[in-house]
């Protein structure tokens, strides 16, 4: 079972992690921050991903710690349960629409982290987050899962339709990416036979 589970304790935040790539969605998702909540259910609901996560962070100087470091904690998780790599698809992408707005997300399992974010918001906030943050989470998230990610948003002019459309991509993109190949199951999808970032 591609199972794991991260603790990190920092001056910031403690956080905790568990995760079941081969679940069904089930969510326990408590950051102190309702709106990242809502987000984080989206994306174990939409990945099939089983996410417990609890933070509890400075939320009385702001979000960024909290936002940064659940991002971090998940990624750290995500990465440990796949372990070798071995078998997965490597290769995931989704377009998502949602009402107005319509965002894509492509994401490579390469073991080499890097984020492209393209997604612009006309507000500074939707709900109490900032919308600054959203970017600071998948960076933190794709970094520590040694994955490239790019989130674009084509349009969209209801904020929360375009940080919701965002992460539902997201989440697609991860279930696509992050399954077992029945084709290829005991096979790691490089020609180097690693993904550990050398390719």
């Amino acid at each position: 079972m591609r199972k794991a589970s991260i603790a990190r304790k920092t001056n910031e935040t403690d956080v905790s992690v568990e995760v079941n790539l081969d679940g069904t969605g089930k969510r326990s998702i408590a950051t102190g921050i309702g709106f990242l909540d809502h987000m984080l259910d989206q994306l174990s609901r939409h990945s099939l991903i089983d996410m417990t996560i609890k933070t509890v962070g400075d939320l009385h100087i702001d979000m960024h710690h909290t936002a940064e470091d659940t991002g971090i904690a998940l990624g750290q998780a995500i990465s440990k349960a796949l372990g070798d790599r071995r078998g997965i698809r490597r290769y995931g992408h989704c377009y998502l629409a949602m009402d107005e707005a319509l965002s894509r997300a492509s994401i490579d399992v390469s073991g080499r982290p890097f984020l492209v974010w393209r997604t612009e918001f006309s507000a500074d906030k939707v709900g109490e987050v900032d919308t600054e943050l959203f970017r600071e989470f998948f960076q933190a998230f794709a970094h520590n899962a040694g994955m490239t990610l790019h989130v674009e948003t084509l349009y969209g002019v209801n904020n929360h339709h375009i940080a919701e459309s965002c992460f539902k991509a997201v989440a697609r993109a991860l279930r696509d990416c992050l399954e077992i190949d029945p084709r290829m199951p005991d096979v790691v999808p490089s020609t180097k036979g690693t993904l550990g970032g050398e390719e």
